[in-house]
């Protein structure tokens, strides 16, 4: 048999035969996982770790070059910092440029400088995480930064969170207050639910205490100095995050010759978010779906640029700092939180539709209804959460049930109301005793007290 040889680049399963009949080669353990777990020697040590990296908000460029102004103390770090240490589920939750990024990644370095941190890509699968981190024998923290990005199937579900504490691996996440509200609202068998009832939360401030500006104050980077004299009603991270800039050129590109159609791509993200749809969304769904946006405005009569100018004007980085549209993953993308919080006008019905129609599963559709019901929008709510009910989703008909109660339906809110209760939902349980008391008729009475007695007997001691 001849001599070969195999050099040069990185080789998998080589064979070398005289003659092959049949072979069959499994891939290995390791390529068999996620790319980003293939390879924890490569996992950033926390001392040697960037914040930018962490996902923390650019500020203005200072007068050295520095990409980021030096960290002011907050008054919630040492409770953060304790928590942290004491293991399981960190979430610090706040407004956008509240600075939970930068909170907690100064926190994280403080308490574990001497671990990794694995901070798997939004999107990524976490099942088998737990599995690689204990194979790697590595001490590390998980950072799962805008922790509504990992709480669906295959992300950070109540069973992969069990494995990490099991492990005394960490995990610290942060989250916006609106996601926060929309989560904790959702059924309480849901993903989202069930994880954050686990976590230890800490809230974070957007306007900084009087002992947060006296330590800004004393600090002699010309952005916090600045940033202190006229945050005004923004807070100081907010105004040097640039989001208030960001969000008044958004509102004036939808002039004439200015750029309507990247100001209707970017309302497209704005409002896909608002309406609790997961993102990041792919550049496909905002072209297919900004035309209703820029149609509104004025259409053609405004002169809108081409749709790749639209993209490249969208997510130009401003000031140094980011873009209306932030790239998440390969052609998919995130409105810029700052005007997410900051958008006030009311999400159209066309939007809340399309919403609907591209949520994959109830999973996705439950937060589309809630956030639908706060927007005080009960046909999409009703339509939002109807399949799910009819499916026999307890959280879905005890939910869409107190709407129609409310529509004066009652004899279909009874229903529902009975089937949750039926299937150990004791929200329903309750909202049905008050239901029948409501009726006033013969014998509801009595078999709301029961209910009642039930809901008592079912609560701890």
């Amino acid at each position: 048999m001849g001599k070969n040889r195999v050099d040069g680049g990185r080789q998998g399963s080589v064979v070398q035969a005289e003659s092959i009949q049949q072979v069959t080669i499994a891939p290995s353990a390791d390529e068999q996982l996620p790319r980003y777990l293939r390879t924890p020697d490569r996992w950033p040590c926390i001392a040697d770790w960037d914040a930018l990296t962490a996902g923390a908000h650019r500020a203005r460029p200072g007068e050295d070059g520095s990409k980021l102004p030096p960290y002011v103390a907050r008054d919630v770090d040492g409770e953060l910092r304790g928590r942290i240490a004491q293991g399981g589920l960190v979430v610090v939750v706040g407004d956008s440029t509240a600075g939970k990024t930068r909170a907690s990644y100064e926190a994280v370095r403080a308490v574990f400088p001497e671990r990794r941190v694995l901070a798997p890509p939004a999107g990524e699968s976490l099942e088998q995480a737990p599995d690689a981190v204990a194979r790697a024998e590595l001490s590390c923290v998980v950072w799962l930064d805008d922790l509504e990005r990992y709480l669906g199937p295959k992300g950070l579900e109540p069973e992969v969170l069990d494995e990490f504490v099991g492990l005394g691996v960490p995990v610290v996440a942060t989250m916006r207050l609106k996601p926060f509200e929309t989560f904790g609202a959702e059924r309480e068998d849901g993903i989202g639910a069930r994880v954050l009832r686990c976590a230890e939360i800490v809230d974070l401030n957007r306007l900084w205490s009087e002992d947060e500006l006296s330590r800004a104050g004393k600090c002699d980077d010309s952005r916090i100095v600045n940033a202190v004299a006229h945050h005004g009603a923004y807070g100081v991270a907010e105004y040097m995050a640039a989001g208030p800039v960001l969000l008044r050129e958004w509102r004036h590109a939808w002039w004439a010759h200015g750029h309507p159609r990247g100001a209707a791509l970017v309302s497209t993200a704005v409002d896909l978010t608002r309406s609790g749809l997961r993102g990041p969304y792919s550049r496909a769904m905002l072209a297919e779906l900004h035309g209703g946006y820029l149609d509104a405005a004025g259409g053609q009569a405004l002169r809108p640029e081409s749709l790749e100018e639209a993209f490249a004007w969208a997510s130009r980085v401003r000031l140094g700092v980011t873009s209306l549209l932030v790239p998440v993953e390969e052609e998919r993308w995130a409105a810029f939180d700052y005007l997410v919080d900051g958008t006030e006008a009311a999400v159209p019905d066309w939007l809340w539709d399309a919403a609907l129609g591209k949520a994959a599963d109830a999973d996705g559709r439950f937060p589309i209804g809630v956030n639908a019901y706060r927007a005080n929008k009960p046909h999409i709510t009703e339509a939002a959460w109807r399949p799910l009910a009819d499916d026999g989703d307890a959280a879905a008909s005890n939910n869409l049930a107190v709407l129609l109660a409310a529509d004066g339906r009652t004899e279909e809110a009874e229903q529902l109301y009975r089937h949750a209760h039926t299937n150990g939902n004791l929200k329903a349980t309750y909202n049905l005793a008050i239901l029948l008391i409501l009726l006033e008729e013969d014998g509801r009475t009595e078999e709301a007290a029961a209910l009642r007695r039930q809901i008592a007997d079912s609560e701890p001691d």
